[in-house]
Formats: structure tokens, sequence, C-alpha cells
């Protein structure tokens, strides 16, 4: 077993083939239900504290801890991209219809695949912005279903108009993430199995269906 060493782990990381060090874990619910991003030290820490229910996905680390002092071998995990835990998740929100996830940039950016919802161009995330379809100066409010992501350009020239007012066609209506949907938003580097694991509980009507491919190029 891994043995913790001031409150972090004596151990060597291995990754696998093409594989980052960087590279996170999907956690999970012992029900499946997707939970968080952690990295190969905190999944450590979970099979230490043998809070591991079952893995699945592919083997990313190979994790050499310290030896056993009465079989004289190094211990060895291996650490799989997908790993359901038990126990409190500390972040129950999926488990609630209603949940809403934060709203920042980013994550705003990824739920529209980077594309400007008005010129229909994709860009680069520097050259993206926020845009309130009804802007606050009409009642609008900064959440979900009043943000879309929009060229710089196009901000602009919309300014405080809505879309109607701006004469500008709204490509796609904007939506609150689900809170899978919202995990694998802030995903960076997303496997193709977590995709895979994420996409099946996607809600069937999730325009990210339509987006996965823009999103994993």
């Amino acid at each position: 077993m891994l043995t913790p060493d001031h409150d972090d782990f004596a151990i060597v990381a291995r990754p696998a083939e093409g594989v980052s060090l960087h590279q996170h874990v999907l956690r999970t619910d012992v029900a499946g239900m997707p939970l968080e991003w952690i990295d190969y030290r905190e999944a450590a820490r979970l099979y230490h504290q043998q809070q591991i229910a079952y893995t699945c996905g592919t083997p990313l680390f190979r994790l050499y801890g310290g030896t056993n002092a009465l079989t004289g071998r190094r211990t060895v995990l291996e650490v799989n991209s997908i790993i359901a835990t038990v126990g409190q998740s500390g972040n129950p929100g999926h488990l609630r219809n209603d949940y809403i996830p934060p709203l920042n940039n980013q994550t705003l950016f990824r739920r529209d695949a980077f594309l400007c919802l008005y010129c229909g161009q994709r860009f680069a995330n520097r050259d993206l912005s926020r845009d309130h379809v009804r802007p606050f100066s009409q009642g609008g409010r900064d959440v979900w279903t009043n943000v879309v992501t929009a060229c710089r350009r196009c901000n602009n020239y919309k300014a405080w108009r809505t879309p109607e007012q701006a004469k500008m066609q709204l490509l796609a209506v904007p939506f609150t993430p689900t809170y899978a949907e919202y995990i694998f938003l802030k995903g960076r580097r997303v496997l193709f199995d977590q995709m895979e694991y994420l996409l099946a509980h996607f809600p069937r009507s999730s325009p990210l269906h339509g987006r996965i491919k823009h999103l994993m190029s």
C-alpha cells in the first residue's frame, strides 16, 4: 500500500506511453456518476484511504511507493483513466436536477465550441468574448441562458442591443450545462474513453453531442 509522508505521498509516477504527468483522472461516485477531475497524487491518496470501488478505462500511470518491510517488495499501483469511489463526494451538485454550474468564460467558450454564435467563425480563446443576448441595460442577466460566445468584432457591433435590434442572427440557443456536461467542459486533455464515458451521461438532446468533434480536435 502507498503510504503518506508529511501530508504527501512518497511515490514515483510513470505515465503510460503518450500520457503526460499532468493528465487528469475522471473520478465518479460508486453509482458511476461523474464527480470531478483529479491528478495522480489524489488518486493515490484515495487508494491509500481504500475509497476505490472499481476502475475502468485505460491505464494511465504506474505508481511506485515504498518497499514493504516484510516482503522486501516495492509497492506498485496502476491508476486508470476513470475511478469510482465510495464515501462522500464533497460535491453533491450532480444529485440535484436544479444544479447550475458556475459561469466563466473558459467553460462558456467550450460550450459553444469556440464558435462566434453570430458570424459562425471559430476563433482562438484570446479573440473571444462573453456576450449578453439581452443586455444588462434591457434587464438581461449574467446567466448561462443569456450568454453566448462572440468574437470581439461581433460583440462590439451588437453593443447594447439585442440580436433582433442589431439585425443579427443568433446561430444557437444558449443553455445551462448539466453537471456531467460541466465536468466535460472543465476537462483538459480529455481522453477518448473519458469522453465516451461522459457522453453517456449527457441528455440525448444536448447540443454538445454535435460539438464534440470540434472540442476534441
